[in-house]
């Protein structure tokens, strides 16, 4: 280091230079705000701004504190309005759950009427057929020995490090599909979710962070209840969706089992509403025959899956 005063600075010398940090607690205020605190001392403010500033700033700090005091004031008072409000949504919920659940009580005890009726009204083999019929295609009342696919979403304070490429640590709705999916190609007979008996044209999706089985909520834990064959168990083992769910609950912490189970009973699913095509209106012919240029065919549609919501699938 050169000595002080000294014009000349010896090349070989080694200047250091403090880093940010001990630059910043050596001199902590910005040399703007120093400059102007110096220009402050040398040419201090007018009497009569002195003598403004203070009413004007009693006045501020009075008009923040009076809206402050409102603001808090109205939330207040807002808020047993909104716990009332929500008490009743949850209260207007539970009752229409209830009276779902009577409705449909009651609409099964009309089935098994109908049921004897028509099996009455019908020779012996007819209504064994139809009584086949309708257990094959869900409509009606099962009972055998089966498979038991039990999925329960991960405790809230797992630590889930590990889990970031197996996906969420909680049951998506494209669980329970592969999981049906694959049952199904394992021999079952019958499926049910929670409850809730599958047949050809039953939906499982996701509204939200809900799952729906045609369109009726079901929540965690998930049991899918499965009639087959006895080969069942070891098929469903050695599919895909077993796999994939084994390999999710060992780096997420989501729980997934599969037991055999005797004595299963599946409810019958609800009457599907019939819907029938009827003939659209002929157009009436072109001059040319043809038809006009743009206009698109009355043909149904190519049909297809819809496109599944982002995020449902692993």
């Amino acid at each position: 280091m050169t000595a002080a005063g000294d014009g000349s600075r010896d090349p070989s010398a080694r200047v250091y230079v403090p880093d940010f940090l001990t630059e910043l607690f050596r001199n902590p205020l910005e040399p703007g705000y120093a400059a102007a605190t110096a220009r402050r001392k040398q040419a201090p403010p007018s009497r009569w701004r002195r003598v403004l500033f203070g009413p004007v700033s009693l006045v501020v700090l009075a008009t923040i504190g009076l809206l402050l005091a409102v603001a808090y004031r109205e939330t207040v008072a807002e808020e047993p309005s909104r716990a009332k409000a929500r008490a009743g949504l949850i209260a207007e919920i539970k009752r229409r759950e209830a009276e779902t659940d009577r409705l449909t009580d009651r609409a099964d005890q009309l089935r098994e009427e109908v049921g004897r009726e028509r099996d009455a009204a019908l020779s012996g083999s007819q209504a064994y057929r139809l009584r086949n019929l309708e257990a094959g295609t869900g409509l009606g009342r099962v009972r055998g020995d089966g498979v038991v696919v039990r999925l329960a979403d991960a405790p809230a304070d797992k630590n889930t490090v590990t889990g970031a490429d197996a996906g969420p640590s909680r049951v998506l709705y494209s669980d329970l599909q592969k999981v049906a999916n694959d049952l199904w190609a394992a021999g079952a007979e019958a499926v049910a979710i929670n409850g809730q008996r599958l047949t050809a044209t039953s939906t499982i999706r996701s509204a939200g962070e809900a799952i729906l089985v045609d369109y009726r909520p079901v929540t965690s834990p998930y049991e899918v209840t499965a009639i087959g064959p006895g080969s069942m168990r070891n098929r469903f083992d050695d599919s895909r969706a077993a796999a994939l769910m084994r390999e999710v609950a060992r780096t997420t912490g989501l729980s997934f089992g599969v037991k055999k189970a005797g004595g299963l009973t599946l409810p019958a699913a609800p009457q599907p509403r019939l819907r029938y095509a009827v003939p659209s209106v002929s157009p009436s012919p072109s001059p040319s025959g043809s038809k006009a240029a743009g206009t698109s065919s009355s043909g149904p549609s190519r049909s297809g899956t819809s496109p599944s919501p982002s995020g449902g699938v692993r």
